[in-house]
């Protein structure tokens, strides 16, 4: 009987997961995120500016997260 559970498959399904899970997280956090700026400016333009600063702090967060996940899915390929 074959063994399908060899290292290498063990290892590419870690990856798959981490690169799944590492995307859609961040994904899902970056659409409340716009969806609840758009939501704030449409309700106060005046505060605009404010909350576009906040917006971008936010996102920039959410997509580190991400580059977190590709960074720890390479580590695991190449090591």
């Amino acid at each position: 009987m074959l063994d399908i559970m060899t290292p290498e498959v063990l290892k590419t399904l870690a990856i798959a997961f981490i690169m799944g899970l590492g995307t859609l997280a961040p994904a899902i956090a970056i659409g409340i995120i716009g969806s609840k700026s758009a939501e704030a400016i449409g309700r106060n333009p005046e505060a605009a500016p404010k909350v576009q600063t906040a917006m971008i702090l936010a996102l920039a967060f959410a997509e580190a997260i991400a580059i977190y996940g590709l960074v720890v899915s390479l580590i695991i390929k190449f090591v």
